[in-house]
């Protein structure tokens, strides 16, 4: 073979390095219009770009996003512009609804306590992940603010819990266990409990797996690194139980709901009752809450994975003879966060371990094959004619990223598609630290159209907690496993070339 001559490698050094270890990249300023020649003068000579430089890959390239690893300042201030938002825009403390005063001693029963009109609420399922999204920004970023927003708002939980219990309880409405919007198992949940209007009714009495499992979840990671005392721990047995025992199931003991129809499996439910299954195994140390959280991960699994695709569908109804295979990207989302949270906790020998992880790596692959060239996802994840989607694409950064900082999947195969999907999904967090672009509430459906249509909109609470989790993680990578990223002869890649040839 003959070697290049030390002159010819010389003559190309120029465009070798022209990209080799380039900046990140923002999308150029558009060039100025050239003046309109003067009537009969001749106009400036044409521009003859070099075709070996065009033909090395040279010239300016007009990329959607960020195009390059994010420095951690800057991940940092996204998580700041949060921070700052929702400290303004979720609740902290109780008002008697009458006057409009703020209450400070719950020592007596109050049946016109309640939270202050807000843009955000005080628990939901969304917030269990935004309670867990400003925990992990704490402990990435060594910032105390965010874990104080968490244990704030969990201490005034604790601390007016008892108030509430002490209220008359209201009776249920005479709706079918389970039915459409009735209160029993698998139904969407009554309005009942202690006191209309009561904040937390969901977690007090829990009715629906939304009310239970992302709050708790929560919950017990604050109580487990110090945030939440343990006062708090009344309201995680209420709704561990609930899950465990209450929930309605079919009959292999599969969690699942009676709406849209009986017998309905969605696969939200996985995060809505999973991660908190194995959050208690961890906190009690009782090996029957992570054989329940595996369970239920294979028992969804084996039907609605689509081995194909590496997708999950969305939905799935006992009754029905064929299931239509809708992606919707969040559903997908809360299915990857789920086996990301359950392989943090579940211990290395668990039986059921390796087929966990080998779910979460084949969904990594499925995913990948259908990120855009946006770096988000698509609110169908296999149909490009619907639109990108902020909250899905959050959580799958966040628990892709994951899995490299923990050695479940390769950073150098992965680590440049996270680093484009965080760098769209901050362009989605405007000044203000509202999250843009997000999927409002969305049932199950069994044709694109309903998916396609779905608004977003910045009070949608669903990306507020991914985009927090999403950062967070980012900020790790970027000090750790990502440190060295750089963009090398054009392309994105996890470390700096050592030899041009």
């Amino acid at each position: 073979m003959k070697h290049p001559s030390i002159c010819s490698v010389l003559r190309f050094a120029p465009l070798l390095l022209i990209g080799l270890v380039a900046p990140a990249q923002t999308p150029p300023a558009p060039a100025p219009a050239a003046p309109a020649p003067v009537s009969g003068a001749p106009g400036p000579a044409p521009t003859v770009p070099d075709p070996m430089f065009v033909n090395m890959g040279g010239g300016p390239v007009e990329y959607p996003m960020l195009y390059g690893p994010a420095p951690v300042q800057d991940i940092k201030g996204v998580l700041d512009r949060i921070h700052a938002y929702l400290e303004t825009a979720s609740p902290d403390h109780l008002v008697d609804r009458t006057t409009n005063e703020v209450i400070a001693d719950f020592s007596k029963p109050n049946p016109n306590a309640t939270t202050p009109r807000s843009t955000f609420q005080l628990v939901g399922y969304e917030w269990g992940v935004t309670y867990s999204g400003m925990l992990l920004a704490a402990e990435a970023t060594g910032d105390k603010r965010f874990a104080d927003y968490t244990g704030k708002r969990f201490k005034l939980i604790a601390d007016c819990a008892p108030m509430f219990r002490a209220l008359p309880q209201e009776p249920m409405p005479t709706l079918p266990p389970g039915g459409p919007g009735g209160p029993g198992p698998g139904g969407r949940g009554g309005r009942g409990g202690f006191g209309r209007g009561n904040p937390l009714r969901g977690l007090l009495t829990p009715r629906a797996l939304d009310d239970a499992g992302s709050m708790c979840a929560a919950l017990i990671k604050a109580q487990r690194a110090g945030v939440a005392g343990p006062e708090i721990r009344p309201i995680i047995d209420t709704l561990a139980d609930w899950i465990m025992h209450k929930q309605f199931r079919l009959a292999d003991g599969t969690l699942a709901r009676n709406r849209p129809l009986a017998n309905s499996l969605w696969l939200d439910d996985l995060y809505m009752g999973v991660p908190a299954l194995a959050q208690m195994g961890k906190l009690t140390g009782d090996p029957k809450y992570y054989d329940e959280a595996v369970k239920q991960i294979l028992q969804f699994s084996q039907r609605m994975f689509v081995k194909e695709k590496g997708l999950f569908m969305h939905g799935w109804v006992q009754e029905m003879d064929s299931h239509p295979a809708l992606h919707w990207g969040r559903a997908n989302g809360w299915a990857i966060l789920t086996m990301a949270e359950v392989l943090d906790v579940l211990p290395e020998n668990h039986p059921g371990r390796a087929q966990v992880l080998e779910l979460y790596r084949a969904h990594v692959r499925g995913l990948a094959a259908c990120q855009s060239p946006a770096g988000l996802w698509h609110q169908l994840l296999d149909r490009p004619d619907t639109y990108l989607e902020t909250s899905a694409s959050a959580i799958f950064v966040y628990a892709i990223a994951h899995g490299i900082n923990r050695g479940w999947i390769g950073a150098a195969a992965h680590g440049p598609m996270v680093m484009l999907a965080w760098n769209a999904v901050a362009q989605k967090v405007n000044a203000q630290g509202q999250v843009e672009g997000t999927c409002v509430g969305t049932d199950m459906g069994f044709e694109p159209t309903f998916y396609s249509f779905r608004p977003t909109s910045v009070m949608a609470a669903h990306g507020y907690g991914p985009v927090l989790l999403a950062g967070a993680e980012m900020f790790t990578f970027r000090n750790g496993q990502g440190k060295d990223a750089a963009v090398n002869l054009g392309a994105l890649q996890m470390q700096r070339p050592t030899s041009f040839f």
